[in-house]
């Protein structure tokens, strides 16, 4: 069986995967303007902004019949969609605010199914194409259709860092860089030495632990110098891409 994760999971790992978040566009079209952009994924944000369930449901399935990846951003490690955007058909989920290991745990056994966590057992999925399997079968192909990333973006959760990397069942290790940086009490100065080290570290637990590490919110001129090994990078929002292209559009043509 085919679904959007095995393009994913087939790209050169040396290569970056570079996605889009849509804060406002939960319609199925996006996808198709993402793709046609040149992204290879889109993150459906559903901690900021007014996209829901609903919507996440309607872009990740046109994302799977396109073979084009979603990923949904939930609200935070306690949020009651953890393992639901897994059931409407997203095939990667990002938890923000991990600041502990028992956060990180606690997200594992929300979203994998027994004997590593304890999700409940859903009906056919569209992941799965809909397929009607023994519990067996579901379950295994189900665990193995999708990604868990933590991020990190906390004074805590940077000096947790290395414990949350070993959790089993975490994919990858996310940097919402401005949080970060605030989080450091440096709000805004993303260029800061001590970001620039924060940076490098949570990149060196995600190697030591074998899992992958990216990035969201961090400018491309920053890109080379703090996170040289990032394998999926959200490079903007549907919003920044709208108000800046437009400003600059309007700016040339009041010119």
């Amino acid at each position: 069986m085919t679904n959007s994760l095995d393009t994913e999971q087939k790209q050169n790992s040396d290569t970056p995967r570079i996605g889009i978040a849509f804060c406002i566009l939960g319609r199925p079209e996006a996808v198709l303007l993402a793709r046609g952009a040149g992204f290879d994924f889109a993150v459906v944000d559903m901690e900021h902004g007014p996209l829901g369930m609903d919507a996440l449901g309607q872009v990740a399935t046109a994302g799977l019949a396109a073979n084009f990846p979603v990923w949904a951003r939930v609200g935070g490690p306690r949020s009651g969609d953890l393992a639901r955007v897994f059931d409407c058909g997203a095939t990667g989920l990002i938890v923000p605010h991990v600041d502990s290991v028992a956060e990180a745990r606690e997200i594992v056994r929300a979203c994998r199914f027994a004997p590593l966590g304890g999700r409940s057992i859903p009906g056919p999925i569209p992941t799965l194409d809909y397929a009607l399997l023994s519990a067996l079968d579901f379950c295994d192909q189900a665990d193995r259709a999708v990604s868990i990333a933590a991020m990190i973006e906390s004074a805590a959760g940077l000096e947790a860092v290395d414990e949350i990397a070993a959790v089993d069942g975490i994919d990858m290790l996310v940097i919402g860089t401005n949080d970060l940086a605030d989080g450091l009490g440096l709000r805004g100065q993303v260029e800061h030495a001590t970001v620039l080290g924060a940076f490098g570290r949570i990149a060196g637990a995600a190697a030591r632990h074998g899992k992958e590490f990216g990035v969201m919110g961090l400018p491309p001129h920053l890109i080379s110098s703090h996170a040289p090994g990032a394998t999926l990078i959200v490079a903007t929002n549907d919003t920044n891409l709208l108000v800046g292209g437009g400003a600059q559009e309007v700016a040339r043509l009041r010119s």
